[in-house]
């Protein structure tokens, strides 16, 4: 992987916010939710505006930074790592708004931004935009977000060329949603990610777009939105096994069985899972960031990804994940009953580790879908 795609000085910037969030864990795991000062750390070092346009006030940061930025976030606290991943690829809506309103939303410095993709909810056109209902789980960052979108069918729109329905994305400001709380969950405890619900919400044509079918009305990112969204769920999990490989790492120096005069690090079994576990998750990150090389090369060639860049980069995030969590496996199994008590951190890994593995941008059907565009098979390739 070259370094020269990625900012180093906004990846110290999420290091430096990391140090502020890192002694809050408990914290953030017990109230289901980000404090504000580790919001206030994540707003402070950009990271919720990564992928903004810097016409906003944004670093229109390349992908690979932004999966650099979300990792370090990640080490220090699964939950944080997921909300910075949220909220950085949120930003890329402000891609599908005129100029005022994306300065409205993405103008102030702290703005923050959170969004569902799943058509959970139902549309219908009025005179100037949109009146819309739903409901929306899975919506990360949306106590600390002051515009938060839900993806809609609108009654009478014409289906996509699959036959399936076109999703409609729209944008809320934050009182015009309710939060339902319902975040408690195995893992990622702290992201709150509760349900949001809009009733009969009129949204102006101009908080509105579609991904599947609608052109980007600002210039400057071309890579697969899809792609980019499931490269930073990837890197939660690459995050959350490099801490949890580094917090085995300092107990097995420590951690003497009853009746022995050695560590646990001297065992050989112990001594391979470590090794194991680090190429596990080396591997996987380059295998992320030579896919991310690649697609960023042909964007920069012919001004997009081609289907086959696009299936490997979603094969590499996918693949990612599931060595992720497979490293912490290793390193939960290997620090016996020490990982069971809550004030271990393994445990707290192991369950977000494996929470990332469920995100459907990382599930088992986008391999499977990049299985086929490399045999020559025709794909849906609607959402690579």
């Amino acid at each position: 992987m070259s370094a020269a795609n990625i900012d180093e000085e906004l990846v110290g910037r999420a290091r430096t916010a990391g140090g502020v969030i890192a002694p809050l864990t408990a914290t953030i795991e017990r109230e289901r939710r980000l404090p504000p000062e580790a919001v206030a750390a994540l707003a402070s070092a950009g990271v919720f505006k990564l992928l903004v346009p810097r016409a906003y006030g944004g670093s229109a940061a390349s992908v690979a930074t932004t999966a650099a930025v979300i990792e370090e976030v990640a080490r220090a606290d699964g939950s944080a790592g997921w909300c910075a991943m949220i909220s950085a690829t949120s930003g890329l809506m402000c891609l599908y708004l005129d100029d005022a309103t994306a300065r409205e939303v993405y103008g102030p410095a702290e703005a923050a931004t959170c969004g569902v993709f799943a058509p959970m909810g139902r549309a219908s056109r009025e005179d100037g935009g949109f009146r819309v209902s739903g409901r929306w789980p899975f919506a990360s960052g949306c106590e600390y977000s002051g515009w938060r979108m839900g993806g809609a069918i609108v009654a009478g729109d014409p289906p996509l060329q699959s036959g399936a329905p076109d999703v409609r994305s729209m944008l809320f400001r934050a009182d015009e949603t309710t939060i339902v709380d319902t975040w408690d969950v195995v893992g990622m405890r702290g992201s709150g990610s509760h349900d949001l619900e809009a009733r009969e919400v009129f949204v102006p044509a101009a908080r509105s777009f579609s991904l599947l079918t609608d052109a980007p009305k600002q210039a400057g990112f071309a890579m697969p939105f899809f792609g980019t969204l499931a490269t930073g769920v990837a890197a939660v999990g690459i995050g959350v096994a490099r801490a949890a490989i580094e917090a085995f790492v300092g107990l097995a120096g420590k951690k003497q069985p009853p009746g022995s005069k050695r560590t646990i690090a001297h065992r050989e079994l112990v001594q391979l899972a470590v090794a194991q576990a680090e190429a596990k998750v080396g591997a996987a990150r380059a295998f992320l960031h030579e896919a991310l090389a690649a697609a960023e090369r042909e964007v920069a060639a012919d001004g997009e990804a081609s289907l086959r860049a696009r299936a490997r980069l979603r094969l590499a995030a996918s693949h990612a994940a599931s060595e992720s969590a497979a490293a912490v496996d290793l390193m939960y199994a290997q620090a016996g009953a020490t990982a069971i008590y809550a004030r271990s951190p393994l445990q707290r890994q192991l369950r977000d580790a494996h929470v990332v593995t469920q995100h459907v941008m990382v599930a088992p059907t986008a391999a499977q879908l990049a299985g086929r565009v490399l045999l020559g098979l025709e794909p849906d390739a609607t959402m690579l």
